[in-house]
């Protein structure tokens, strides 16, 4: 991405969206549970408060980074559930002006970042771009989880093209962390937008295709809905697997969704 400002402006649109959502819940309504076992919104908005921080750490400190990488891979099954505890565990006006200052914090510092750089993560190093997309795409994935507990249906918007770009490509990364060999060729992948345009990746005529509705396919990469809730089409024996192990987020595999009318 030659220029970042407009995945900078998104994500801070995408936060102040869910911040609208939160801002005047009730205590009773922070302890609300979440699709996410275990997680209330509280839960949701300390997590990404938690790697807001990471973030902002990685950007500016890369020898602190690196211990909280080591303490991630002493801990990979909890690390993440741990963070998300610790800051639930305080009250819901501190957990909101955590995430505030943070994410602010963040912001600054990536639009502050020298072109070209690349910044230590949990997974591959990122640009600036890139780790203001994967902000984003976490940002939009547990306000939806947050939104489902509070009984509200957020309209999607243009912003998840950011989404739709990273969940192309880490294909071959939801292969690997699984164990399997990703397919050697590219797919086709065609997404109508929330604002009526056509997204397109891969070569046109690529035998493996995904079409649909750009919402839909951002559901699937986030692993926010289960395949067969949503209205995507696979055409092809590996765009078919993928459609099972499509996972944007790096870490081990999540685990996923349940059709809908079937129980945790």
């Amino acid at each position: 991405m030659s220029d970042p400002t407009p995945v900078f402006d998104d994500l801070r649109a995408e936060s102040e969206e869910l911040d609208r959502l939160v801002a005047e819940l009730s205590v009773e309504q922070w302890a609300l549970p979440t699709p996410a076992p275990g997680w209330t919104v509280a839960h949701q908005i300390a997590h990404l408060a938690w790697t807001d921080r990471s973030a902002l750490v990685a950007v500016t400190d890369e020898e602190g980074f690196r211990a909280l990488v080591e303490r991630a891979l002493a801990a990979p099954e909890s690390f993440v559930d741990e963070g998300a505890e610790e800051g639930a565990r305080l009250p819901p006006g501190e957990v909101l002006a955590g995430w505030r200052a943070g994410r602010e914090a963040l912001e600054s510092a990536l639009r502050a970042s020298a072109p070209g750089v690349r910044f230590p993560w949990y997974g591959p190093p990122m640009a600036a771009a890139s780790m203001a997309t994967a902000r984003l795409m976490e940002t939009w994935a547990h306000g939806l989880d947050v939104a489902e507990a509070l009984g509200v249906t957020p309209t999607p918007t243009d912003r998840l093209r950011h989404i739709v770009r990273i969940g192309v490509r880490t294909r071959d990364f939801a292969f690997g962390v699984r164990g399997l060999e990703p397919p050697a060729d590219e797919f086709r992948v065609e997404l109508v937008a929330p604002s009526g345009a056509v997204w397109a990746y891969g070569p046109e005529g690529a035998p493996q295709r995904v079409t649909g509705p750009a919402l839909d396919f951002c559901l699937l990469v986030t692993q926010r809905a289960h395949r067969d809730d949503l209205a995507l089409r696979a055409e092809g024996a590996d765009a078919d697997r993928w459609f099972d192990i499509a996972q944007v987020f790096a870490g081990p595999p999540g685990t996923g969704r349940v059709p809908k009318g079937v129980g945790r």
